[in-house]
C-alpha cells in the first residue's frame, strides 16, 4: 500500500496506513461503548409514528399516495436512530430499516382509515376502532400496489443508510490521541 491509498475499517471510517491499529480500535471501542439501542429504537419509534401520521394526512388531504412520502419517512426514522442511538454497529441499521418499513406499513393504513371515514361519514378514530387486525390486513391487501414494493424498499434503504452515527476526522483523531 504506498502512502496515498487509504484502508477502510468495518464501519466506514477511512483512515491512512500510517495510523496506528491499536489506537484505532480502540477508538472504534469507545464508539461502540457510547450506542445506545434501546434509545434508537426509541427515538426510531417516534419518528415512524409522526412519519406515518405525516403520510396519512399528506395522502388524505391531497387524495392521492404519494410514494416519496417512504423516503421521507425513510430518512426521520434513520436521523432519529443516529440521534437517539449514536450507534456504528449493524444493528442501528436494521433498526432504522425495520421502523422505517413500519411507518410506511402504518402511514398506508392510516390512509386507508381516512378515507373510509371520509366515505362513510365517520370519524378516523371510529373507523380505526372498529376494524380488527383480519380486516386491517384484507384493506392493507386490497390496496396494495406493485409500486409500493419500490418506496417500500426505498425506505428500507434510507432507513438504514441515515441511522449510523457519523464520525469526523477531527472527532476520530481527538480520540486517538487520548
Amino acid at each position: 500500500m504506498d502512502a496515498h491509498e487509504t484502508n477502510t475499517q468495518p464501519t466506514g471510517v477511512e483512515v491512512s496506513p500510517s495510523v496506528d491499529a491499536l489506537k484505532l480500535q480502540m477508538a472504534m471501542q469507545q464508539l461502540r461503548d457510547n450506542q445506545n439501542l434501546g434509545m434508537a429504537v426509541f427515538g426510531g419509534s417516534l419518528a415512524a409514528i409522526v412519519g406515518a401520521v405525516l403520510w396519512a394526512v399528506v395522502t388524505a388531504v391531497t387524495q392521492w399516495q404519494i410514494g416519496f412520502m417512504a423516503i421521507g419517512v425513510g430518512f426521520l426514522v434513520g436521523l432519529a436512530v443516529r440521534k437517539m442511538g449514536q450507534g456504528v454497529t449493524t444493528a442501528f441499521g436494521v433498526v432504522g430499516a425495520v421502523l422505517s418499513l413500519a411507518g410506511c406499513l402504518v402511514g398506508n393504513y392510516l390512509a386507508n382509515c381516512a378515507f373510509i371515514a371520509a366515505s362513510e361519514n365517520m370519524g378516523i378514530f371510529d373507523v380505526i376502532g372498529r376494524i380488527d387486525f383480519a380486516t386491517a390486513v384484507e384493506l392493507m391487501t386490497a390496496t396494495f400496489h406493485p409500486m409500493d414494493v419500490l418506496f417500500y424498499g426505498l425506505a428500507l434503504y434510507y432507513g438504514y443508510k441515515f441511522s449510523f452515527r457519523v464520525v469526523t476526522e477531527e472527532e476520530l483523531a481527538t480520540m486517538m490521541k487520548a
